[in-house]
């Protein structure tokens, strides 16, 4: 396989201060509501309180946030996803770089952040506002990235096929977590991901994946 990357439409700029200010002020926000929601539970916590222990008003986190499910509910990680899509080498099958993508994006999100990436799991198995937001927040990721697939170099697949290939992968990886949550966090993340990922890919096999010992 070469090395050659698909090249972006245009360059994306560096973000201004502006910008930078915003992400800045998002992330504040999602960090005091998930030490606030660990502390004292979903229900427990206000927006006033979430406003507070990220130093910002009410109001500044209504603005970024139109309720408390979209602060957790949420994902932005659409435009990173594309650009990691989009800088997979040009010959790779498309479904393979999908595979590849988003396995990475959320083993790195569990790496660098554990407690936020099971708190999370854990509301959408528990609230059902959140699970709400959370998967409409992860279609919106995957026609995000239906269009890029659609963008490589060759051949590309139909619209219809590549929606339907991203919803399918997003739709396993969003059930593996909830798989993970409800078991209590106990099994190893990165197996179950490679497992809903073969099968996504694959089908379902006649026998045991590569002959693993099912989970109890």
């Amino acid at each position: 396989m070469t090395t050659a990357r698909i090249p972006a439409p245009a360059r994306a700029r560096p973000a201004g201060l502006r910008e930078r200010k915003k992400t800045k002020t998002r992330l504040a926000i999602r960090r005091a509501a998930h030490t606030l929601i660990a502390e004292q539970g979903y229900e427990a916590t206000t927006v006033e309180q979430i406003a507070e222990r990220a130093e910002v008003s009410p109001s500044t986190v209504l603005r970024y946030f139109p309720g408390k499910e979209d602060i957790v509910g949420t994902v932005d990680t659409g435009p990173a996803l594309v650009a990691a899509l989009r800088d997979r080498p040009a010959d790779e099958p498309w479904t393979d770089s999908l595979r590849h993508v988003l396995r990475h994006a959320t083993v790195t999100a569990l790496e660098e952040d554990a407690q936020a990436v099971r708190l999370r799991a854990q509301l959408f198995v528990r609230v059902p506002a959140v699970r709400s937001r959370l998967l409409e927040s992860v279609r919106g990721t995957g026609r995000m990235l239906a269009e890029a697939v659609t963008e490589r170099p060759g051949p590309p697949p139909d619209p219809l096929t590549a929606r339907v290939y991203v919803t399918s992968l997003a739709a396993g990886l969003t059930e593996t977590c909830l798989y993970w949550a409800e078991r209590g966090f106990r099994d190893d993340l990165p197996g179950l991901l490679d497992r809903a990922l073969d099968v996504a890919g694959d089908g379902v096999p006649a026998g045991n994946p590569r002959g693993a010992r099912p989970l109890p």
